[in-house]
């Protein structure tokens, strides 16, 4: 039996902040198997994403907020060894998709080891640890998917949308940090965030996040499918809305960057984002 701290740790909720890059993938895939689409997703939401976030906390050994859990517990060899075992299953039914799915999955899974591991660290360098996280939660997570739940393998994967998951990534993550800077700077990390500082860091997620939409928007009308940019823009209005407004609060008061605004952007960011991904998915039915 897991232990309840085990359970809190893994913040398998979590998942849902990461969720709008695979319906975003899902959505742009020609012809869907749809068994094996749900078992990327279960791969990726249930297994990789938890395990990693275990990994992290086990780690980190967080006393302070985390992303999801406000008062974490002391993590436990246990939560340790289930990461492992949860990484392991994603590998093997990674498999049963395509041995190449298969294969690439530890590349993602060792990536997220490397950011975290106490004796590589990339976390406490700024830049690297940034790049490493756009690229392995963004790009490749978009080829995963887009490869794992195509009924042809093709190797062909449109590197546009590589590109606007990682900017889609990159245009959020930083602000998942603004909250933790002394207490990341306590462990050894110097954050992307905190070289930005406050400010900085909400007019870099604002730049990041408007080549996210310049990139969607050159997808879109490539394919003649200027409604769907502007379905998804639509959507994109209420973050705007609460990222201006939050921008401003902590301009006048650095402590308006806490953990109950930073959870509540990211629930809102995530979902209007699954909505809009989700509605792109829905539309294919009606073409």
């Amino acid at each position: 039996m897991l232990s309840d701290s085990t359970i809190k740790l893994l913040r398998i909720p979590f998942s849902f902040f990461l969720s709008p890059i695979y319906f975003f993938a899902l959505a742009q895939v020609p012809h869907i198997d749809w068994g094996k689409a749900a078992l990327v997703f279960i791969i990726l939401h249930f297994l990789i994403y938890p395990a990693s976030n275990g990994y992290n906390s086990y780690m980190d050994r967080d006393t302070g907020s985390i992303g999801g859990l406000e008062k974490p517990p002391a993590p436990s060899r246990q939560l340790f060894i289930t990461t492992i075992i949860l990484d392991c299953m994603g590998i093997l039914l990674g498999f049963l998709i395509n041995p190449l799915f298969g294969c690439v999955m530890p590349l993602y899974i060792g990536a997220s080891k490397a950011y975290s591991y106490r004796g590589i660290r990339l976390k406490k360098f700024p830049i690297v640890g940034y790049l490493t996280v756009i690229i392995f939660q963004g790009g490749l997570t978009f080829w995963l998917v887009y490869f794992g739940s195509n009924a042809v393998h093709s190797m062909v994967v449109p590197w546009q949308g590589m590109v606007i998951c990682a900017l889609l990534i990159g245009g959020f993550y930083p602000l998942t940090q603004i909250y933790q800077h002394r207490q990341d700077l306590e462990d050894g990390v110097a954050t992307i965030s905190y070289k930005l500082g406050y400010s900085g860091t909400f007019v870099f997620c604002a730049v990041v996040y408007g080549c996210a939409w310049l990139f969607m928007a050159q997808f879109f009308i490539k394919q003649h499918e200027g409604n769907k940019l502007l379905l998804v823009s639509i959507f994109f209005i209420p973050i705007i809305v609460y990222f201006t407004r939050w921008f401003l609060q902590v301009r006048k008061d650095h402590g308006a960057a806490n953990f109950k605004h930073t959870m509540f952007m990211n629930w809102l960011a995530s979902s209007c984002t699954n909505s809009a991904f989700l509605i792109l998915l829905i539309w294919r039915w009606f073409e």
